[in-house]
């Protein structure tokens, strides 16, 4: 029985179509081309600003977010998460480009590229879970005050019409969305703000007060440096700066967007992705960049997208906008996009976290690293520094916990000749050493028992301590008998143990 022409071509039995992309759905379609659209337009003041951080001409921080952003979206681990140019970033090669030059800032972002895509390679993502929970909360937070605190910045010594403008679009991102979800509230908040000032006549600051925009595409070519030995020593450490701090801001907001969403993403892809991106990006003369935490939480948490489309579009409509509406875009009211960012940072702070109730029941030692890791961020503006604070006071604030849970109970025989001491608790080099003040080595019997099948021997440092007890019991004439070792610390202590300098 033949098939009519209306039908289509017969399916072989056992034979399935592949899977449409999500995106072709015409309703996530739209939302991923209306957010791309909303965090393309504010992309572009922020890469002016962090161009302006870095001493260079605005066209070179636009050309990096078009890059990034485009190249991201099809070598990244994390669908919908933004990378572009960045403060972090900036805040590393400024030196570098005030002290010599474009040329070697762009050589840089090559080889931070390159360190990046070594680090991937290597599993630098893994370290990824090492990062307490309390840390998470406390970048997240911190990197909140940092966007709300350049806002306000944004706010000072402006003409008055600014602040009823601000107004307006505050309300409506906060009331538009209970009318219509269809359009996103920030594309509409932008548009009837900068049709306001632009019918209305009214001078406040607007984007193209921020700097001059490009006027076409970007041509890739070779960093203007000499290939010496020279210019290697001089740029490494600036790249490799700039790749630490890529790429922890990266997975950081990678592991953010993975919870919003409820959804896994390959940290170690998004690893190679960034210095895919970062190559790119310098081999067209951009300043490089890496994931951004305020413009993503606009593309995922506030306009919904879910997919690399988003993202994708970013990057193609930041270059749209800038070349063939430059003139229309240059008019948009910097209150419109310092609205959208106060609500932005309102929306990704963990406002749950520092609630009365919750601060009442979380253990000190949480709050502190939380608060070490925010007040490290915000004084240094930089992310890297308060991360790595904050997982190193985690560190000290959870061994001290640990150590404190280690207890030795001792249990004479009813004859006197023997002595069992049992210890619990894990042995390591906060809680061991303590553990040798704990024994009666002048009142114990002649044989001593130390039972160490409740605990688990993790480092040398416990090796050590279990040396120095049996070295001070043999000073008098005793003799002690160590049992009860799991298979793993059995190996370590016949590995180390009487090489460690013992009763020293």
């Amino acid at each position: 029985m033949s098939s009519s022409p209306a039908s289509g071509p017969a399916r072989l039995p056992g034979v399935r179509r592949p899977a449409r992309p999500v995106w072709l759905s015409p309703k996530v379609f739209r939302t991923e081309v209306l957010a791309g659209l909303v965090v393309a337009l504010a992309l572009i003041p922020e890469a002016i600003s962090f161009s302006i951080i870095a001493g260079v001409d605005p066209a070179v921080g636009l050309f990096a977010s078009f890059t990034m952003a485009v190249v991201i979206s099809l070598v990244g681990g994390r669908p919908a998460m933004i990378s572009a140019a960045t403060g972090a970033v900036a805040l590393v090669i400024a030196p570098l480009n005030r002290e010599h030059g474009l040329g070697y800032l762009v050589a840089a972002v090559i080889l931070a590229g390159v360190f990046q895509i070594g680090l991937g390679a290597l599993g630098v993502a893994k370290l990824m879970r090492f990062i307490p929970r309390s840390v998470m909360v406390g970048f997240v937070n911190s990197l909140s005050i940092l966007v709300f605190m350049a806002q306000v910045s944004e706010m000072r010594g402006v003409p008055w019409a600014v602040y009823p403008l601000f107004a307006a679009g505050l309300a409506l991102l906060v009331f538009f969305p209970k009318l219509t979800k269809a359009v996103p509230a920030p594309l509409v908040s932008v548009a009837a703000l900068t049709a306001i000032t632009v019918a209305a006549g009214i001078a406040v600051p607007t984007v193209g007060d921020k700097g001059a925009l490009p006027s076409a595409l970007p041509v890739p070519g070779l960093p203007d440096v000499p290939l010496t030995l020279d210019t290697l020593t001089l740029i490494a450490p600036y790249a490799l700066a700039m790749a630490l701090v890529g790429l922890m801001e990266s997975l950081m907001t990678a592991k953010l967007v993975d919870e919003i969403t409820d959804t896994r993403s390959s940290k170690t892809r998004e690893s190679i992705g960034q210095g895919v991106a970062n190559i790119v990006t310098g081999f067209f003369g951009g300043m490089g960049g890496c994931a951004m935490i305020g413009q993503t939480m606009i593309n995922v948490k506030v306009s919904g997208a879910r997919t690399r489309l988003s993202t994708f579009l970013a990057g193609a409509f930041l270059m749209v906008l800038c070349i063939v509406f430059g003139p229309v875009v240059s008019d948009i009211p910097m209150a419109a996009l310092v609205a959208v960012m106060v609500m932005v940072c309102l929306a990704t702070f963990d406002w749950h976290s520092v609630a009365p109730k919750t601060l009442r029941r979380m253990p000190a030692g949480e709050i502190t690293v939380m608060v070490v890791t925010v007040v490290c961020v915000v004084l240094s503006h930089n992310l890297a520094v308060g991360v790595v604070v904050g997982c190193v006071t985690a560190m000290v604030v959870f061994a001290k916990r640990v150590a404190h849970l280690t207890s030795v109970t001792a249990v004479l025989d009813p004859d006197g000749g023997q002595v069992v001491y049992r210890v619990t608790g894990e042995l390591f080099f906060a809680s061991a050493n303590d553990l040798v003040g704990q024994f009666d080595y002048a009142g114990d019997p002649e044989r001593v028992v130390i039972d160490l099948s409740g605990t688990h021997v993790w480092d040398a440092s416990s090796v050590a301590a279990l040396d120095a007890i049996e070295h001070r019991y043999a000073q008098r004439g005793k003799t002690v008998t160590i049992t009860g070792l799991n298979e793993a610390s059995a190996r370590l202590h016949g590995t180390l143990s009487g090489e460690l300098s013992a009763g020293h």
